[in-house]
């Protein structure tokens, strides 16, 4: 999947991600000490409370653990579209995978809304999408999860 950026978009949160590179991947942290993988990067380890992190990239894809659509805007901290600009989302937790291996687990938006195009175990693959606009205008785009067409 391509992204394509223009110089009116930028990133709502720049620091958990590698876009705007072609094939954007989050950023997590791995423990040296037992393997943990985390995200967004943590410095102490929420599993054994090491603090030999380091940053790791994430699969691009996994497979839909759970999911729901969010009929309505989030509340507090949200800064999304609201009242008639907002267009209800599909929200879902991802397992990213390394081969046969589950690495993480992360919860993230779903390109797709529709509850009869959604299903447990899916296919989908990192992508970036717009969110909404910034002060001056700029296009702010986050990470979503889109469907896979095999």
């Amino acid at each position: 999947m391509v992204t394509l950026v223009s110089t009116s978009q930028r990133a709502l949160a720049p620091e958990i991600s590698t876009w705007p590179d072609d094939n954007p991947q989050l950023i997590g942290s791995r423990c040296a000490g037992c393997g943990a993988t985390t995200f967004p990067v943590q410095r102490r380890c929420p599993k054994c409370s090491g603090g030999d992190m380091s940053d790791v990239l994430l699969p691009r894809r996994g497979t839909v653990v759970a999911w729901t659509t969010q009929g309505f805007p989030p509340g507090a901290p949200y800064k999304g579209p609201t009242g008639k600009d907002f267009v209800p989302f599909g929200v879902g937790l991802v397992e990213l995978r390394d081969g046969d291996r589950g690495v993480i687990r992360v919860e993230g938006r779903l390109t797709e809304n529709d509850p009869a195009k959604l299903a447990f175990g899916q296919e989908v693959e990192l992508t970036m999408v717009p969110f909404t606009k910034d002060e001056d205008g700029a296009e702010l785009v986050t990470f979503a999860f889109a469907p896979v067409d095999n």
